[in-house]
């Protein structure tokens, strides 16, 4: 046995045991989990003492260069990317959302076209907004070029809103060709009404933002949705729970055999809607909104029951200017936050260091299970022979405090500033190249890929 790059010394962490071990990769791949000091001898040797050696991050769930509305966010895949490799996340898998007019097919081709330009790898979700005779065949096309998952929205009326009709038939479809629709739940009816009154009693800005997307209104959706997936025998994934009862929902459908997975996103795992009382509340508008400190202590407990399939940023990379320009008026304004570069290090801090997390469960959740959940896996998501050489290098005990100036995303702002953490990566590798060293950017070249996803099991 032979090996290009050896790590050796550290605590390696998968999703189902962690212990001591050596890495050994060659030709991108990891060739061998070796006992401690027998690993061969290799070009390139990284010391990992003290540390944990975990699966690079697989983020489930990121907005490059988005367009909603009048916004489209700021980042493109170099700087998304860039950013990721910083915070832990090795690959990405972003959303092709067409506009009004556009066929999912085309938006999605184009966005892949972009994978190139990371310094990491990439996967794709693509979107169907409403149904017409084409859609079969490019829901055909886009699974056989491993694009296997379709994002729907049960709001946002008149622009990326779907009609339950529409929801029935792409379930319908795609579970016959292996994939599976990725949704956002929020009942548009209940969005609208609640949005009414509060422009009616002039409390409609963004300070006002939680009261114009009530809790009640992603339940809704989710037990509708959860039916038709139920009625058709078709997977289905939600994507950014915000409340504890949506995840049980998922969870009780479960348990009577519907193929259903929750995703939490790290925002809504760690701040409240105390943020809106603040003096920037418009810099934590995001769609669902942040929830009283009550519902975010019982979501988080959810990554303790094992309801909560993976963790996601749900990044969406808008600056502040964006955000003022329409922060009067929510229903207007840009919704989404920053997030794809602390979405490891706040949800390692947080639960793992503070509230006991098991580090194998926090690896399940950023890495391991949004690559299952994607058809990503064994490539990515675990460092078992023959999966990329993904690795991140983590310092556990690492104290530091979150500055936007210390961070590397296309904006001006973080919702997590000033939050002192504890534990951040040290060493990243993408295919074995060491691409971040002691947080600084060591190799910046273009080496991105366009992954293509297999079948949803």
């Amino acid at each position: 046995m032979s090996a290009d790059v050896v790590v050796r010394g550290g605590t390696v962490v998968e999703a189902s045991w962690t212990g001591p071990a050596d890495v050994v990769i060659r030709d991108g791949r990891v060739t061998a989990l070796a006992e401690p000091g027998t690993a061969p001898s290799a070009a390139t040797v990284v010391d990992a003492s003290g540390r944990l050696v975990m699966p690079g991050g697989v983020d489930p769930h990121c907005h490059v260069g988005f367009t909603s509305g009048d916004f489209t966010s700021l980042d493109d895949y170099r700087q998304c990317t860039t950013a990721a490799v910083h915070g832990g996340t090795t690959t990405i898998v972003d959303f092709a959302i067409p506009r009004p007019g556009q066929n999912p097919a085309d938006v999605a081709y184009a966005q892949r076209a972009k994978a190139g330009e990371g310094l990491c790898d990439s996967a794709l979700h693509a979107c169907v907004v409403a149904w017409d005779d084409t859609v079969p065949d490019q829901l055909a096309s886009l699974v056989a070029d491993g694009i296997t998952t379709v994002k729907m929205f049960t709001t946002y009326r008149g622009e990326t809103m779907a009609d339950e009709d529409t929801v029935l038939r792409t379930m319908t479809a795609l579970a016959g060709l292996g994939g599976m629709v990725v949704i956002h739940c929020e009942a548009d009816h209940i969005v609208g009404d609640a949005q009414r009154r509060c422009a009616d009693a002039g409390r409609i800005g963004a300070a006002d933002m939680a009261a114009t997307r009530p809790g009640l209104a992603e339940t809704a959706s989710v037990a509708e949705v959860l039916a038709i997936a139920e009625s058709v025998g078709a997977p289905v994934y939600f994507v950014h729970q915000s409340t504890a009862e949506a995840v049980e929902l998922v969870a009780a459908a479960r348990r009577r055999g519907v193929r259903a997975f929750s995703e939490a996103v790290a925002h809504h795992l760690v701040l409240d809607d105390s943020a809106y009382a603040g003096e920037h509340p418009e810099r934590y508008v995001c769609c669902p909104p942040l929830r009283p400190a009550a519902d975010v202590e019982a979501l988080g407990r959810h990554l303790f029951t094992g309801e909560i399939t993976t963790v996601g940023s749900d990044h969406c990379c808008y600056d502040t200017v964006q955000k003022e320009s329409r922060s009067g008026d929510v229903r207007v304004m840009p919704n989404g936050l920053p997030g794809v570069e602390t979405r490891l290090p706040v949800i390692f801090s947080e639960y793992v260091v503070r509230r006991g997390l098991p580090v194998t469960r926090f690896v399940d959740l950023v890495a391991a299970a949004p690559a299952r959940a994607n058809g990503l896996y064994p490539r990515k998501g675990t460092l078992m022979p023959g999966a990329d050489a993904d690795v991140v290098i983590w310092n556990p005990a690492e104290e530091w405090r979150v500055t936007t100036s210390d961070l590397h995303m296309a904006t001006d702002y973080t919702p997590y500033e000033g939050m002192a953490l504890m534990g951040r990566p040290e060493t990243v590798m993408v295919g074995g190249r060491v691409v971040v060293q002691d947080g600084a950017l060591t190799d910046p070249s273009h080496q991105g890929r366009h992954i293509k996803a297999g079948p949803v099991r």
